[in-house]
């Protein structure tokens, strides 16, 4: 999913202008890579780690010992697993069921601009804490601009400040321009349900093209604000961001049944291979409640910061991170075709949302 958008980003650059809305954002792409990279290797050591401390710690024999034919494992070893496995389904539900909804909200904001682009269930009286709070922003911002400052198109400036990150006299005027030209048309429409359908799609980048200036600008400490000014420009942001970034009840109660559906029919051959063909020996209870414990934690570490990971990668590197503490060795065809496919799952989801949005461009236009 995240090299589908990625490759969607990378075709849109090269078809559109380069503005600071039409293509990748590298510095996070970056991030998320390196997230990917990073959290099978902590999933691996963590696991194993856990695996150890079990053993020194608890020391009844069942616990490290393979399933016996369909004999149940004892009561407290299952109310364990039941633990860790629901941990790890809620982990996996915060962080890919985020991502499922951010594609669908992408998705319906390009194909139903007129009910998606903005936040239809703002309030009246949260429109009118808007429009305080954007005259404040306004005045905030006009203390930062040079008399010197000259600005043609406050769009150019912004969308450059947001694609170089290179900060100078102008961007504060057009940052001005852009929060007063807002509340402008948010004051004339009085509720953002109200704005005609051929409005939508440019208030919102609009709405967009400043917040994330504003993030940038706060991040760079440039220029330097007081700690009241800072409250404000936050709390602007984080109305602009109540009218653009927002999911529908609906979408996440349809990602989370697709999760729940799509676990209950396709479960049975990931298991296989987790659960048999990445050690040499059956995973164990203890094994498999170590990786569970430390793909949750993980994965929920992973959502503090906003950032995607794989379950299945942070899980099944648990698993063989345990059978090496365990000394059971590792089926290397089954690890190498797993590298194989994290290695080549993100370049070629690339490639082909990329050729897709080129053709499907195409073919509209």
């Amino acid at each position: 999913m995240v090299g589908s958008i990625i490759g969607v980003g990378i075709a849109n650059q090269l078809m559109s202008p380069k503005t600071g809305t039409s293509g990748v954002d590298w510095a996070q792409a970056l991030n998320v890579g390196r997230t990917l990279l990073i959290s099978p290797l902590v999933g691996f050591v963590i696991a194993a780690a856990l695996l150890l401390i079990a053993k020194a710690i608890i020391k009844d024999r069942r616990l490290y010992e393979a399933p016996s034919g369909t004999e149940p494992p004892p009561f407290w070893i299952r109310s364990l697993l039941v633990l860790t496995r629901t941990g790890v389904s809620y982990a996996h539900g915060s962080n890919d069921g985020q991502k499922g909804m951010g594609l669908i909200m992408l998705i319906l904001v390009g194909t139903v601009p007129t009910a998606y682009a903005l936040n239809h269930a703002v309030s009246p009286a949260q429109t009118v804490d808007f429009l305080a709070v954007s005259q404040q922003t306004g005045q905030v911002v006009s203390k930062y601009v040079k008399p010197s400052a000259v600005v043609a198109d406050s769009r150019d400036d912004l969308t450059a400040y947001i694609r170089t990150k290179e900060f100078n006299d102008n961007t504060m005027l057009a940052l001005r321009q852009y929060i007063n030209d807002i509340g402008n048309e948010v004051r004339g429409f009085k509720l953002l349900a109200n704005v005609p359908p051929d409005r939508m799609g440019n208030l919102r980048n609009e709405m967009y093209v400043v917040s994330e200036a504003l993030r940038l600008i706060q991040k760079s400490g440039k220029p330097v604000f007081t700690d009241d000014e800072k409250k404000i420009l936050t709390n602007y942001k984080k109305h602009i961001d109540l009218s653009t970034k927002f999911i529908p009840g609906w979408v996440k109660v349809a990602v989370a049944l697709a999760l729940g559906l799509g676990t209950m029919i396709g479960w049975k051959r990931i298991v296989v291979t987790v659960g048999e063909k990445i050690g040499k020996d059956h995973l164990t209870y203890g094994q498999g409640a170590a990786a569970e414990l430390t793909a949750m934690a993980t994965i929920m570490a992973a959502d503090g910061y906003g950032l995607p990971v794989s379950t299945t990668h942070v899980l099944s590197s648990g698993v063989a991170g345990t059978m090496a503490a365990n000394r059971s060795g590792l089926q290397l065809a089954t690890v190498r075709n797993l590298l194989l496919a994290w290695v080549l799952t993100l370049p070629s989801a690339m490639i082909l949302s990329g050729f897709l949005c080129w053709a499907f461009r195409g073919m509209a236009g």
